[in-house]
C-alpha cells in the first residue's frame, strides 16, 4: 500500500477527488429538473417526508447506541452527532438511483417517476440537513465550544447565497443559455469556460460561508436552464472526464481511509448489522407505509421503499464530510461506509426480485407497444 500509495501522494489524491466531488454535485444540480418535481406534486413530496423522517429518528436512536458502544464517540457534542447519524441513515442517493432505474429500464414508470421526485425532495431535505449539521460541528474537534450565534450565522449567509443564485445568477444563465443555441457557435466555447470557472467560484463561496464547496456547485448547477443544448453541452462536455476518471479517485480516497480493520470484535460486528438493518427497516418502512397510504398497490410501494433505500455516492460524501470535521471516529466510519455499500449492492437484485419491469411497463410506452404485438403474434 505505501509503494502504491506513498505519503505524500494522499493530498495530491484527496484534492484532485474534491474537484472531482464539487463538479458531480454540479451536474447533480443540473440534471435535477424542479419542474418535474413539481409536477409529481404531494404524493411524492409526503414518500419522500415518510421516508427521511422515519429513518431520522431511527437514526438518532443508533446515535445514542453508538455514543455508549464506540470508544471517543462521546467526545462530540450532542446536537452535531445526532443530526450526521439521522441524515446518514436517511439520505438517498438521486445520481445512483437514477442509474439504478435506466438499467432496469423502470425510468419512464410510475414507480420510477415517483421514485425520482421523491428522491430529489429528499435530497434537497438532507441536504439542508446536512448544512445544519456542518454548520453545528465547526471546523474540527473545537465546532461544539463554539458560540450557538456561530451556526445561526451560517446557515443565514448560505440561505443568502441559495436567494442570490436564484434571484441573480439564474436569469444571467438563461441568457447565456439563450446565447450558446446553434446559431452562436462561435460564442459557445467562452460560455462553457465561464460556466465551469462558476462551478469553481461557487463552490470557493460556500466553502468561505464555512458550510462545503459542493452546496455551492449544487446550487450553481440548479441555476442552469434544463433540456436545452447549452445544458445538453455542458453535460457531453464534462459527464465523461468526471465519471470516469475523477469520480473514481473519490472513491479510492474513500476506501483509503476506511480502516476496516477497527471493525473487530462479536460488539463491532453486532453494531454493523444494527445499523444496517436499522437504515433499511426505517427507510422502507416509512416509504411503504405512506405509499400505501397514497393508494399505490402493495408491491408498488414495496419496490419504492427497496428504490429510496439506496445509499450510494451521497452517503460516502456526507459520511467524508463527517470524518473530515471530526464528528466521526475511524469505527464509526468503517461501520457507516459499508452499510452505504450494503445497502447500494442489495437495491438491483432486490428490486428485479420483487417488480418484473417488462410486466409492468407504463401503458402507452413504446416498450409496452414492441411486447404487446409480439404477444399478439
Amino acid at each position: 500500500m505505501h509503494r502504491i500509495f506513498p505519503t505524500w501522494s494522499t493530498p495530491i489524491l484527496e484534492s484532485v477527488a474534491s474537484i472531482g466531488l464539487i463538479f458531480f454535485l454540479f451536474l447533480v444540480g443540473l440534471e435535477l429538473d424542479l419542474s418535474s418535481i413539481r409536477r409529481s406534486g404531494r404524493k411524492a413530496f409526503a414518500i419522500a417526508a415518510a421516508g427521511i423522517s422515519l429513518p431520522f429518528i431511527c437514526g438518532i436512536g443508533v446515535a445514542f447506541v453508538l455514543r455508549k458502544n464506540i470508544e471517543g464517540a462521546d467526545k462530540v457534542g450532542y446536537a452535531q452527532y445526532l443530526v450526521f447519524m439521522g441524515v446518514a441513515l436517511s439520505i438517498t442517493a438521486f445520481p445512483v438511483l437514477a442509474r439504478i432505474l435506466a438499467e432496469l429500464k423502470l425510468l419512464t414508470t410510475r414507480v420510477g417517476e415517483t421514485a425520482m421526485a421523491a428522491a430529489a425532495f429528499n435530497d434537497i431535505a438532507a441536504w439542508i440537513l446536512l448544512a445544519l449539521a456542518i454548520s453545528l460541528a465547526g471546523n474540527g474537534a473545537g465546532g461544539p465550544h463554539k458560540s450557538p450565534l456561530i451556526s445561526i450565522w451560517v446557515l443565514l449567509s448560505g440561505v443568502a447565497f441559495v436567494a442570490f443564485m436564484m434571484v441573480f445568477i439564474r436569469p444571467a444563465m438563461n441568457w447565456v443559455a439563450r446565447r450558446c443555441s446553434p446559431e452562436h457557435e462561435t460564442v459557445d466555447e467562452l460560455y462553457i469556460c465561464l460556466t465551469l470557472a462558476g462551478v469553481l467560484v461557487s463552490g470557493f463561496m460556500t466553502d468561505l460561508i464555512g458550510i462545503h464547496a459542493i452546496f455551492g456547485a449544487f446550487a450553481f448547477g440548479l441555476t442552469i436552464p434544463k433540456g436545452g443544448e447549452f445544458s445538453k453541452r455542458l453535460i457531453e462536455r464534462i459527464e465523461d472526464f468526471v465519471s470516469g476518471l475523477l469520480l473514481p479517485l473519490y472513491f479510492a480516497s474513500s476506501g483509503l481511509k476506511t480502516n476496516v480493520a477497527k471493525i473487530h470484535g462479536a460488539e463491532a460486528w453486532g453494531l454493523l448489522v444494527m445499523v444496517i438493518s436499522t437504515a433499511s427497516a426505517g427507510k422502507v418502512l416509512g416509504t411503504f407505509i405512506m405509499a400505501m397510504l397514497c393508494m399505490i398497490p402493495a408491491r408498488e410501494s414495496l419496490t419504492l421503499g427497496v428504490l429510496m433505500n439506496t445509499k450510494g455516492l451521497v452517503e460516502l460524501i456526507v459520511l467524508n464530510i463527517g470524518k473530515e470535521k471530526k464528528v466521526l471516529n475511524d469505527e464509526a466510519f468503517a461501520i457507516l461506509v459499508l452499510m452505504a455499500l450494503f445497502t447500494t449492492f442489495i437495491t438491483t437484485p432486490t428490486v428485479m426480485a420483487i417488480y418484473k419491469p417488462v410486466r409492468r411497463l407504463h401503458p402507452h410506452s413504446p416498450e409496452t407497444t414492441v411486447h404487446q404485438r409480439k404477444h399478439h403474434r
